[in-house]
């Protein structure tokens, strides 16, 4: 058995990116025993503050409000307090730093794990205070619910709507280029051109992606109930000099 001061330690080495191997070589401690330990992730006493006020850096909460609502979710711990989950693709290892550091910026001096599942990291962290900073959080999916933003979030948004679009293509959304081919003076030329999309099963959550490239004057376009499109030049041009293609 190890003491609480002995898990934070070792659980503290790989919130930094270190390997298991590496932590479990420096700290004389099984990998099995840091790997239980990232799945409970135990809450720890000191984590708690009476009262968790607006967040410490309202940018990053922009970017990790989008990572939320489109790949989050906030689960109840059995002795109490919520862990935040943000589910980043293994693909997109630039992903999965940027949700870290959000999460950091957003709630200094807390854990911040990731917990490895079958293609996918599930960054986590645990507060009491999670529900009070997503208040969309809620029994069910969030496309079977209303999701609305409180005023002091919109707030927050119409000040870093970049941060917030940011966030939402790096959970649910994606750059692709798509090709098509055209004969001119009789021969036949390839021509590719990029796009942005976003899928969200919820419309509330669609809408609160369109209100947003509305208030940035980007262009954009509903492929289908769940799809939205953006691909006139110029816009596609602004998407690439404040959000860019994950990585």
């Amino acid at each position: 058995m190890y003491d609480v001061s002995t898990r934070k330690r070792a659980l503290a080495l790989v919130a930094q990116g270190r390997s298991l191997n590496s932590v479990s070589r420096q700290t004389g401690i099984s990998r099995a025993a840091i790997r239980s330990w990232q799945q409970r992730l135990e809450p720890l006493p000191h984590i708690a503050s009476p009262d968790p006020g607006p967040p410490a850096d309202s940018q990053a909460y922009s970017y990790l409000l989008g990572l939320y609502l489109g790949d989050g979710c906030i689960s109840a711990h059995p002795r109490g307090g919520y862990y935040l989950r943000i589910a980043c693709a293994d693909a997109w290892p630039g992903l999965i730093q940027k949700c870290r550091e959000a999460i950091t910026s957003v709630r200094p001096g807390i854990g911040v794990y990731a917990v490895q599942s079958e293609g996918y990291r599930m960054v986590t962290s645990y507060s009491r205070h999670w529900p009070n900073l997503f208040p969309q959080h809620g029994p069910g999916k969030k496309h079977q619910r209303a999701v609305a933003l409180e005023p002091w979030q919109q707030e927050i948004v119409d000040a870093h709507p970049w941060e917030f679009i940011r966030g939402l293509i790096h959970s649910d959304g994606c750059r692709i280029t798509n090709w098509t081919t055209s004969l001119v003076a009789g021969e036949r030329k390839r021509y590719e051109y990029p796009r942005y999309f976003f899928t969200n099963l919820s419309g509330d959550i669609i809408r609160l992606f369109t209100d947003t490239l509305d208030q940035v004057g980007v262009d954009w376009k509903l492929a289908n109930a769940r799809n939205v499109s953006i691909a006139r030049k110029a816009s596609v041009a602004l998407m690439d000099t404040h959000v860019g293609p994950k990585h």
